[in-house]
């Protein structure tokens, strides 16, 4: 049963993840910057010029969980920086503007 709950709690994140992304993409419609949650999923958000061969010149690398926490409001996007959570490449690759997605009851640490 362990391991069923394991599959579960690691498909309800990956669907988290997705809904985020999909849900950046709608705020922030474009395709200057790549924004990547291994293995969960990609998106291409911001306008600008468009990339459409080898690796974009603006991308931002983050695992799940800080993800969540940018999208949410409960981490803000320089701190998610300063504490090497998530990477960011490219002078497009600020998502400070755009985050969070979904209100947080919570200011966000830098916000206090």
């Amino acid at each position: 049963m362990a391991v069923l709950g394991g599959d579960q709690a690691r498909q309800t994140l990956a669907t988290a993840v997705r809904y985020l992304l999909e849900e950046l993409a709608e705020r922030a419609p474009g395709n200057a910057v790549e924004v990547r949650v291994p293995p969960f999923g990609v998106t291409q958000c911001i306008e600008g010029p468009r990339h459409t061969r080898g690796t974009p010149p603006n991308v931002v690398e983050t695992d799940a969980a800080t993800w969540i926490a940018l999208a949410t409001g409960s981490l803000a996007w320089v701190d998610a920086l300063a504490e090497a959570r998530a990477v960011a490449s490219g002078t497009r690759a600020d998502l400070s503007p755009v985050l969070p997605l979904l209100a947080s009851s919570e200011p966000a640490p830098s916000e206090a």
